[in-house]
């Protein structure tokens, strides 16, 4: 991946290359020299830029080499050339993708972290400068999953904050600092943040993506309606367009969330905005139980743009869920190279698990321990999938503890409810179990794992009829939602059987 600009950018800083790997990398606060970058990933990089000596040395000896190029070019180029409009490079193009609130694409992220990365060492008072390395940190954390920049970032937008408070019209920082806590899953820090920012500037777009973000993690589904809306009023397009789509998603309005969701695909203009709508296609009909039309989505975005490492994962499960197991293995192992996330890593085990491969499972649950690890020292948040993985593959109770320390964190989403839910089923108190996994369900999402665990959890308690229905709803959502609680789901309906005579009154 070719990731260094083209031509210099016009805003007089010449671009350096972030390395993807925490401590080793260079960047404005270290000073320390760059290590080897990887060889391929969503953080492969090119080799280090050289140093301040080296440039200059090839700066003057290619000042009279384009001298003579120059000279040529003027009497070989028609007099037209001149009024050309000039191609953005990366760091313009990245700049361009914040502004309208999109996404922007890795290389081009990466130039425009190099780029402010050496302006910040000579402009130390810089607010906005300091304020966009932080978000830009933020970003290239999400997407590479390393979580080591996320320390980076704090300490940019710190940095940002010292040279103009927030107070003072630095709302950029303040929005840098919600985005690093929604990236944690610190939803109630990056609510406060994003709600001061609000407050100080109530018609600015750029605060209601993180407010989004905020509520949703927190449950709070009128809040993020709500700032869906305002957001939509104030940022046309396809931003507002995506933010929609997931809202609907997340009722559950499936036709709503299709219609919008195509809309924004249309009208998406740059590849990173046309990838990031075609997996959420893909998203959609995955969900939806059309692992088919999920694949050709997702490989559609990996044309599109070959770094959309998440593509690569949904490939995965739909390849999974139309038993290309060997094509689904591979995408697994290629897409924790490249995005080591500790769900991959889960999904992956649970894989080999309904394969009957025991001993790789076990190895890649290993794997998610270190990633888990890795991601607390870090600072962030894991719990619910640390949750996830204790109910099934290890201790219940510890995943009751941990989500019932979520619960007070005032973390209430569906999957937290789902996930508390199920934990106190295979902890052995399923009635209290039993209250989280339908306020899951009643939220309205379409999911597939939501309706199982309650399904499950009812039939424990002898509800048959609702046992029945929901066992049965999971079935119809996406019938190879799991490779291991799939063909579970089956089995507990077939042991249900038939519904008695008599209709919904009668017991069974």
């Amino acid at each position: 991946m070719d990731v260094m600009p083209q031509q210099e950018p016009e805003s007089r800083r010449r671009p350096t290359e972030p390395s993807p790997h925490g401590a080793g990398a260079p960047d404005a606060m270290s000073g320390e020299e760059p290590s080897a970058p990887p060889a391929e990933g969503a953080t492969a990089v090119p080799p280090p830029p050289p140093t301040l000596r080296t440039t200059l040395r090839r700066a003057a000896f290619g000042a009279v080499a384009a001298g003579v190029l120059l000279a040529g070019a003027l009497v070989a180029v028609p007099d037209r050339g001149r009024d050309a409009p000039k191609e953005p490079g990366p760091v313009e193009r990245a700049e361009a993708a914040a502004t309208a609130g999109s996404p922007a694409s890795l290389s081009d992220l990466t130039a425009l972290i190099g780029d402010r990365q050496q302006w910040v060492e000579s402009h130390p008072k810089d607010a906005p400068s300091w304020a966009t390395l932080g978000s830009a940190y933020v970003e290239w954390g999400r997407r590479s999953a390393d979580a080591a920049y996320y320390g980076r970032a704090e300490e940019a937008l710190k940095r940002s904050l010292e040279a103009r408070p927030g107070e003072r019209g630095n709302g950029d920082a303040w929005v840098g600092m919600a985005a690093l806590a929604n990236a944690r899953q610190d939803f109630l820090a990056a609510k406060r943040w994003g709600e001061t920012v609000r407050k100080q500037e109530p018609d600015s777009w750029r605060v209601y993506p993180v407010l989004i973000d905020a509520y949703t993690g927190l449950g709070d589904r009128k809040a993020a309606t709500e700032a869906t809306e305002r957001f939509g009023e104030l940022r046309k397009g396809v931003p507002a367009l995506a933010r929609t789509a997931e809202l609907y998603r997340g009722q559950g309005w499936r036709e709503d969330a299709l219609a919008t969701a195509r809309e924004a695909a249309d009208r998406a203009v740059t590849p990173a905005e046309k990838a990031e709508a075609l997996h959420r296609l893909g998203e959609l009909a995955w969900e939806r139980g059309e692992p088919e039309e999920a694949l050709a989505q997702f490989d559609a975005a990996l044309r599109t743009e070959s770094g959309h490492h998440t593509s690569l994962a949904g490939k995965a499960r739909a390849l999974a869920a139309l038993d290309r197991t060997d094509e689904a293995l591979a995408a697994y192992q290629s897409v924790l190279t490249k995005l080591p996330h500790p769900l991959y890593a889960l999904e992956l085990g649970e894989l080999y698990a309904s394969l009957g491969l025991d001993g790789d499972a076990r190895s890649q649950y290993a794997e998610l321990e270190k990633l888990l690890a890795r991601s607390k020292a870090a600072g962030v948040d894991e719990s619910v999938l640390r949750a996830r993985y204790e109910s099934d593959h290890g201790d219940p109770a510890v995943a009751v503890e941990l989500l019932r320390a979520q619960w007070k964190k005032q973390h209430r989403s569906a999957a937290v409810a789902d996930a508390l839910g199920w934990a106190l089923h295979r902890a052995g108190q399923p009635e209290e179990g039993l209250k989280y996994a339908r306020q899951a369900v009643d939220t309205g999402v379409r999911n597939a794992s939501y309706a199982y665990h309650l399904g499950v959890i009812e039939r424990q308690l002898g509800e048959h009829g609702a046992a029945r229905r929901h066992l049965g709803e999971a079935l119809r959502t996406n019938p190879a939602f799991s490779p291991l609680d799939a063909p579970k789901a089956r089995e507990a309906l077939e042991a249900l059987g038939d519904p008695p005579p008599g209709g919904p009154g009668a017991t069974g």
